[in-house]
């Protein structure tokens, strides 16, 4: 992964090797422009990510901003970021299915979809997919995974716990 220590998109933007950078600058045009209310810019883990603001949601696992999406350049693609489309699955199941349908192939992983020029993007689906997620529904979404994922880690623990307990009795 490549990182950056840049402190605005802009520097970021002006950092990265010069025939990298209108395919960012492309990418960061399109998500400014269909980006929901709410949702702010800013150079995050090397990043330019477009984040909830504590002061929407100051309560999140890791003290930090909630990120809605985020591009970078990389060193073999690049990577846009989109996490609207995990807690949510109907427009995963959108983006993918659209995607599919036009014939070309979509790359993605587990955290973004992974694109190796612009003419290998298909800006109005990821448009789209940026511009379906208010702020308010992504962050009720995240908060509903987050309070799954801890149920379930609580209930692990209760279960070993119990494990702990028969096995000291034997």
């Amino acid at each position: 992964m490549v990182t950056s220590t840049a402190k605005t998109p802009q520097e970021y933007i002006d950092s990265l090797p010069e025939d990298r950078r209108d395919t960012i600058k492309k990418l960061r045009t399109l998500i400014r422009k269909n980006l929901p209310k709410g949702y702010v810019e800013q150079m995050r883990w090397g990043f330019i990510c477009y984040e909830v603001p504590l002061s929407a949601c100051p309560d999140t696992y890791n003290g930090e901003p909630l990120m809605y999406a985020a591009i970078a350049s990389q060193k073999r693609h690049y990577g846009i970021y989109m996490c609207g489309i995990y807690v949510l699955p109907r427009v995963f199941k959108k983006l993918t299915s659209e995607w599919k349908k036009r014939g070309s192939r979509l790359d993605i992983g587990k955290s973004c979809i992974r694109i190796q020029n612009w003419e290998k993007c298909e800006p109005d689906l990821i448009a789209d997919v940026i511009a379906s997620v208010p702020m308010e529904e992504f962050i009720a979404a995240t908060n509903a995974a987050t309070s799954t994922r801890k149920k379930k880690a609580a209930k692990k623990k209760v279960s070993k716990v119990s494990k702990k307990k028969k096995m000291s009795k034997k």
